[in-house]
C-alpha cells in the first residue's frame, strides 16, 4: 500500500550506493539478499531474534538495491525480475517458519498456517491479475511502473511486510496475534482486488476493443491528398481502423489518446 508512495524516497536514498557498482550484477545482489534473509530465518529459529532482526533489515536493503542497480546501469532483464520475486517469496516464507520452529506451540502453528495460507491466496490473486493486465496492454509499461510486470496493490505490500516482520522479531511473544493480524490484512487485500476485478474484467478485453476518437483526416498514402474526414477508431494494440490509409489526428496526438485510455485501468 505504501510502496508506490515511498519508492521515490527509497531510490534517492539508495542511489549513491549503487552508482559505483557498475560491475556488479543485480542478480548477485538478489541472491545475496535471499541468503541474508534465510540467515535471518535461521537466527529466528535459534531464538536469536536481535541478530535475526538485523539480518532481516539488511536483506530488505539489499532487495531494494538490486532493481535500482539494474536501472541505473541499464542491466534490466526479465530474468532478473523473475529471480527477484522468487527470492522474495522464499524469504517471506522462511522467516515466519523460523520463528515458529524457535517456539513451536499448537496455537502458533495454527496462526502460521493461516498466515502462509493467506500468502498463497494473495500470490494467486495478484499474479494472475497481473498477467491479465499485461495481456490487455495495461501492465507495467503502460502504467509507467518500474517493475518487470505490474503488481496490483493490496493492503499489505513490501513496506508493510518489512514492518510486520520486524514486529515479529521484536515481539516474539505476540506472534500468534501478529500472524493473525497480517493474515487478515493480506486477505482483505485479496478481497479488494477481487472487487476491482469484478468491476473491470467483465468488460470487453482491451485487445479486442475498439474505441472512438475525435474527428480525423484520412490521407491517401500515394499522394497525401485528403480523402475523407470522419470519426475513426483507435485499436488498443496500436493501429488504426481502415485499409491502406495513413490516419492523421486532427485534435490530439496518439500518445495522449493511449494515456487517456490506459488511465482507466489504474488500480
Amino acid at each position: 500500500m505504501l510502496d508506490h508512495t515511498l519508492r521515490g524516497y527509497k531510490d534517492r536514498l539508495l542511489r549513491p550506493l549503487v552508482v559505483p557498482l557498475d560491475r556488479v550484477s543485480p542478480n548477485v545482489v538478489t541472491l545475496l539478499a535471499m541468503v541474508v534473509g534465510l540467515a535471518a530465518a535461521v537466527m529466528a529459529a535459534r531464538q536469536m531474534v536481535a541478530l535475526g532482526l538485523v539480518l532481516w533489515l539488511a536483506s530488505r536493503i539489499l532487495d531494494g538495491l538490486d532493481g535500482l542497480l539494474a536501472r541505473v546501469h541499464e542491466q534490466q532483464t526479465d530474468f532478473g525480475g523473475y529471480l527477484d520475486i522468487v527470492a522474495d517469496f522464499a524469504v517471506y516464507a522462511a522467516v515466519p517458519i523460523g520463528l515458529f520452529l524457535g517456539r513451536a506451540t499448537a496455537g502458533l502453528g495454527v496462526s502460521l498456517a493461516l498466515l502462509l495460507g493467506s500468502f498463497y491466496v494473495n500470490a494467486a490473486s495478484w499474479m494472475y491479475l497481473s498477467a491479465i493486465l499485461e495481456k490487455r496492454s495495461a501492465g507495467a509499461s503502460a502504467r509507467g511502473e518500474l517493475t518487470t510486470v505490474t503488481m496490483p496493490a493490496g493492503l499489505v505490500g513490501g513496506t508493510e511486510t518489512i514492518l510486520f516482520y520486524a514486529a515479529f522479531l521484536i515481539w516474539p511473544g505476540a506472534l500468534p496475534w501478529l500472524f493473525l493480524a497480517m493474515a487478515g490484512l493480506v486477505l482483505l487485500g485479496v478481497i479488494q482486488r477481487l472487487w476491482w476485478a469484478q468491476r473491470h474484467l467483465l468488460e470487453t478485453p482491451v485487445h479486442l476493443a475498439r474505441w472512438p476518437v475525435r474527428e480525423i483526416v484520412v490521407q491517401d498514402k500515394a499522394n497525401g491528398a485528403v480523402v475523407d474526414r470522419e470519426i475513426a477508431v483507435f485499436d488498443a494494440w496500436g493501429g488504426w481502423s481502415g485499409d491502406e490509409k495513413d490516419v492523421v489526428e486532427k485534435d490530439e496526438d496518439v500518445d495522449s489518446i493511449v494515456a487517456d485510455f490506459l488511465g482507466g485501468w489504474q488500480l
